[in-house]
């Protein structure tokens, strides 16, 4: 089967929007590299291997891919994308040169082909990702196994606000927490922090690709009855009637959030009311740009700075309920 594979040059800053409107736009996969050269060292604090040599993509720069179906009108999906990307200007978003190009390929050469790259990882003390396809043997009875296959569309725990929110994760769950994952994603962070020992987990996408991903990965980790995936926004749950079965009782302890900054502001005092007091709500993937137009919103809100935990240019606030 033939692909288009479009083809963005953009920044760091901007991927995570551009990814998601090429999944909008009906992309059956991106792909995203990012710089890996210059001022920006490896982290292997948790022992990472790497398998790719750094490459030469200049620092704060990126490249995002979406594959389309052979039958896609690509001037005019180009055409649409680039009006939704010129709009990232509105929210303070540098989008670089955002040049676009694309090409037929053979889905033999881009569909598994990323895997080889994917290897397991430990992101922190307690939690090590590792794709399905890959065997590995946890190296102490502390570390908790994330089985995981994103499919090519979500995150694998290697983005920075990914990894940096696992972290964050771990030094908030004491056991026992009702907890919502908005913009699940992959699922990650729902079974992340399953694993890292909270009840339970309502996951939250508006995207129904991710959905069906965050259902797979849950299942994948045998953890059905303790993560519900939901195709909704954090308000929508909120209004939600009685017959709408959730697996968590609102309010709860822990909301987290990895999704970029302008979403964050606007559900903020949303999260407030969905949390009990003393309820603690992870925000992360914040551009080092938002910070402090993020902090003074959580506090304007009611909520207490507890910390700011960063990896490289991204923040994951963490904020307690008065």
């Amino acid at each position: 089967m033939l692909w288009h594979e479009l083809t963005i040059h953009t920044t760091e800053q901007a991927v995570e929007m551009i990814s998601n409107f090429l999944h909008e736009a009906g992309a059956g996969g991106v792909a995203i590299e990012e710089s890996g050269t210059l001022n920006k060292p490896r982290d292997t604090s948790y022992g990472q291997w790497y398998e790719l040599p750094l490459n030469d993509i200049p620092e704060g720069l990126a490249v995002v891919q979406g594959y389309f179906a052979e039958e896609t009108d690509m001037n005019i999906l180009m055409e649409e994308v680039r009006a939704r990307i010129a709009q990232l200007h509105e929210f303070d978003i540098e989008v670089g040169t955002a040049e676009m190009s694309f090409k037929t390929v053979d889905e033999e050469d881009w569909a598994n082909a990323w895997k080889q790259y994917f290897k397991p990882i430990r992101v922190s003390e307690r939690l090590t990702i590792k794709p399905t396809w890959e065997d590995y043997t946890p190296e102490s009875d502390i570390e908790k196994i994330i089985e995981l296959d994103p499919g090519m569309a979500f995150g694998t725990g290697t983005h920075p606000t990914t990894s940096l929110c696992l972290r964050t994760l771990e030094t908030v769950i004491k056991g026992g927490e009702e907890v919502i994952d908005v913009g699940t994603g992959s699922g990650i962070l729902a079974i992340g922090a399953i694993k890292l020992g909270a009840k339970s987990v309502l996951a939250l996408d508006l995207d129904p690709v991710a959905v069906s991903s965050a259902k797979e990965n849950t299942h994948l980790n045998g953890l059905e009855k303790e993560i519900t995936v939901f195709e909704s926004d954090l308000l929508s749950v909120l209004k939600a009637d009685a017959t709408t079965k959730l697996n968590v009782t609102l309010p709860v302890q822990v909301v987290v959030a990895n999704i970029l900054a302008e979403i964050i502001l606007l559900f903020i005092e949303d999260v407030y009311e969905a949390l009990t007091p003393d309820g603690v709500y992870i925000a992360s993937g914040i551009y080092k740009n938002k910070e402090d137009v993020v902090r003074e919103a959580l506090e304007a809100a009611g909520f207490i700075i507890e910390g700011a935990h960063r990896d490289e240019d991204w923040i994951a606030f963490v904020a307690r309920k008065r």
